[in-house]
């Protein structure tokens, strides 16, 4: 169920994103700050605060209640979040497509981890969302997060020229994709 915590890994689990994740979400972002540098926007120092997070937090929960999206975070065996996950853009009808996003915290990346997740949240996506597809945008550079992606059944369909604002320069991204099912769409339209 997209609302039940899911365990990936001893001590590791990947559960919906509630408004009390906020300070824990700012301290794995501080730690991550440099590793995740390549890969991210230039961000503010305001943007690593408890604050920032909580009002990242309120608008992807007002989002997750509109429908438009579905965060989730890794949390540890404190409940500490060690990764975020998230599921933006889902458009239904007859589109029924989503863009996935995600980060793990330095202290727990090269384990597997975003890999789980993201098997798990594309178990969630095509059973509990009936979502036919899903994509993700990542830097060319970024073998790692390639790999992620290959390993969870995502194939390149294409490349995406100065897509995204990244470590201060507009920056080519390989797109990716993942085609869920090809059933009939059922639910709401």
């Amino acid at each position: 169920m997209i609302d039940d915590a899911h365990p990936l890994d001893a001590g590791i689990r990947l559960r919906p994103a509630t408004m009390a994740d906020a300070a824990s979400r700012a301290e794995a972002l501080i730690r991550s700050r440099a590793y995740m540098r390549p890969w991210e926007p230039v961000r503010p120092d305001s943007f690593y605060t408890e604050e920032a997070q909580r009002e990242r937090l309120a608008g992807l929960l007002a989002d997750r209640d509109a429908g438009r999206a579905m965060p989730w975070v890794l949390s540890d065996a404190e409940d500490r979040v060690v990764g975020a996950f998230d599921l933006n853009t889902i458009v239904l009808g007859p589109f029924r497509s989503a863009s996935l996003g995600y980060w793990v915290d330095v202290e727990h990346a090269g384990r597997g981890l975003a890999t789980a997740a993201v098997r798990r949240i594309c178990e969630l996506a095509r059973d509990e969302l009936r979502l036919h597809r899903i994509e993700a945008s990542v830097l060319p550079d970024n073998a790692a997060s390639q790999r992620v992606l290959a390993k969870c059944g995502f194939e390149r369909f294409g490349l995406a020229p100065r897509y995204l604002h990244i470590a201060g320069e507009w920056r080519d991204h390989h797109l990716f994709q993942r085609i869920l099912h090809d059933g009939p769409v059922t639910g709401a339209v």
